[in-house]
């Protein structure tokens, strides 16, 4: 008998995008998806994090996420959330008892109670189909004790083999579930939301530090049957295996996965194997559109692109318009620049959310010249540009840069986490101010 995992991941539901809602593109993905779990014949659906794009989502976000969750059930489906990094780890469990009895099962955080991580997955007969290792984003806290005196190296090192080991004792448990189950050997499934060595990520994507831990290694994971990550925005394979996949976020959550085909991955079983991963393409709801160009020749090169896109799988729907990202191949100030590109595209379908200068053209102005919105630069390119205003020349100094741009980044993540827990605890005591 054939079992079937859909895995998705990435939803980011409530994202803001250049103060434009998602709301409309993650409604049409969540009913999309919902028809590839019937027509599919799936058993069991795996969202592996990143559910929502902050600790606090907006009231519609929580909605549409309840409102999956009733229809899910409704289609006998088994569902498995995994908190990711962008998720209030608070806001999830605090209803996960209550979805329980919708056949849906929360996992916020690792913990050595290895029966809340090794669930059963059942196909639509209620018969055991899997075993699944469900593992959510880990917090180092949540694995590891830090001790005094440990290097850098020895707290990266200490920090892996104790996710390994994790990884592990989950395997070796759900194996032997597997193997006594009515005498009949069942596949086993992992998940994860982390970085892996070697993947293509995307600007979208916060880079995750595990502590120390820049990414997890490919050949430290166990010897599952299929692993389901989520995290990294581009659907793909990790070190070439058919097994180990990122199945990718479900629309664009930056001008630079424009032109992914995004994709929803269904793994199919059979005979306690891994028969075969059907890449499952997902319609494009929202046009995005990146456009570089010099000011005089824009407007063609925009209705050329319209003009592609139209002709191409993806068709706007009436009063639908383009959202472009617009790169200038010009040294001119910004502001002078954005009312002139917005008369050239007055009359296109499209509506600008975006207007920046190449980095070629900035670095390209003197210094005396040189006026750069914040909006043209990333926080690390912030960050890096106060640091191009040190002279950094021996071989010591420009270490030293490397470490600081290092540190920056592990800081920057953390921080984000903890705004992401702040804003959940925030939200509690303006609640509970309300109702004094």
């Amino acid at each position: 008998m054939k079992f079937r995992i859909l895995h998705t991941s990435d939803w980011h539901l409530g994202q803001n995008f250049y103060g434009k809602s998602r709301a409309a593109e993650h409604q049409k993905f969540l009913n999309w998806l919902l028809t590839q779990v019937s027509e599919h014949d799936i058993d069991a659906v795996i969202v592996a994090g990143d559910i929502f794009d902050t600790g606090t989502p907006p009231s519609y976000a929580r909605e549409m996420y309840f409102d999956f969750i009733v229809n899910m059930h409704e289609k006998n489906c088994q569902l498995i959330i995994l908190a990711g990094n962008h998720d209030s780890v608070a806001m999830l469990g605090e209803s996960k008892q209550l979805l329980s009895h919708l056949s849906c099962q929360v996992i916020t955080s690792v913990s050595d109670k290895i029966n809340q991580q090794v669930i059963t997955l059942n196909n639509k007969q209620g018969q055991p189909g899997a075993i699944l290792c469900a593992i959510p984003f880990i917090r180092p806290r949540d694995i590891i004790s830090s001790s005094a005196g440990q290097s850098v190296k020895d707290k990266q090192q200490s920090l892996q083999q104790a996710i390994s080991e994790h990884y592990q004792t989950l395997f070796t448990q759900a194996e032997v579930i597997s193997s006594v189950n009515d005498e009949k050997k069942l596949p086993v499934i992992a998940t994860g939301h982390l970085t892996t060595v070697g993947v293509t990520s995307s600007e979208s994507v916060r880079d995750i530090y595990i502590g120390t831990l820049e990414a997890f290694p490919a050949n430290a994971f166990p010897q599952a049957d299929y692993i389901a990550l989520g995290h990294i925005h581009r659907s793909q394979r990790v070190a070439k295996s058919e097994h180990i996949r990122y199945c990718g976020s479900p629309i664009a959550l930056s001008f630079d996965e424009a032109s992914q085909t995004k994709k929803v991955l269904i793994a199919e079983f059979e005979q306690a194997k891994l028969s075969q991963v059907i890449e499952q393409d997902i319609p494009c709801f929202q046009p995005l559109l990146m456009v570089k160009s010099k000011l005089e020749q824009l407007s063609e090169d925009i209705n050329k692109l319209v003009s592609e896109l139209n002709s191409s799988k993806t068709s706007l729907e009436k009063e639908q318009k383009i959202w472009l990202d617009i790169e200038i191949n010009s040294a001119e100030y910004l502001q002078d620049l954005t009312p002139r590109i917005e008369a050239l595209v007055k009359e296109l379908p499209v509506e600008v959310l975006l207007v920046r200068r190449s980095k070629t053209s900035r670095q390209s102005m003197p210094e005396s010249q040189k006026k750069i919105t914040l909006n043209e630069l990333s926080l690390a390119e912030v960050f890096s540009t106060r640091l191009q205003q040190e002279n950094w020349q021996t071989d010591t100094e420009i270490n030293q840069k490397n470490r600081l741009e290092k540190m920056f980044a592990q800081t920057l993540e953390q921080v984000q986490q903890q705004n992401t827990t702040g804003e959940k605890h925030s939200e509690k005591s303006q609640v509970a101010g309300e109702t004094k």
